[in-house]
C-alpha cells in the first residue's frame, strides 16, 4: 500500500476554500484505495503553515502513476498552483494494509 500526502498552503487566506474544492475533484479519479481532503484545523503549538492535505492510498506505485497521469490531475493542477504558495509531497510504502 503506498500513502500519498500532500500539504499545499494559499497564497491568500482567502483562497484556502477554493483550493480546497479543487482538490476535491481527485476524488473522481478511479485509482485510489481510499482518498480524502482536510482543512488543517491549525491546533500545532510549533507550526500552521498548511493550510489543506490531500491523502491517498493506492495498492501500489503503478495505481499511484496512473492517478498522476489522470487529466482530471492535470486540470487540478492548472486550478490549484497559481493559487498555492507551497506544496509539499510524501509518498511511503505501508507495511498495514
Amino acid at each position: 500500500m503506498i500513502r500519498h500526502i500532500v500539504f499545499f498552503s494559499a497564497t491568500k487566506p482567502e483562497d484556502v476554500g477554493r483550493i480546497a474544492e479543487a482538490l476535491s475533484m481527485l476524488g473522481d479519479i478511479p485509482h485510489s484505495e481510499f482518498f480524502e481532503i482536510g482543512l488543517n484545523r491549525k491546533v500545532d503549538q510549533l507550526g500552521g503553515e498548511v493550510d489543506v492535505v490531500v491523502y491517498g492510498e493506492f495498492r501500489d506505485e503503478e495505481a499511484l502513476a496512473a492517478y498522476k497521469a489522470h487529466p482530471i490531475y492535470a486540470e487540478c493542477i492548472s486550478l490549484v498552483r497559481p493559487l498555492r504558495e507551497m506544496r509539499i509531497a510524501a509518498d511511503f510504502v505501508s507495511k498495514k494494509a
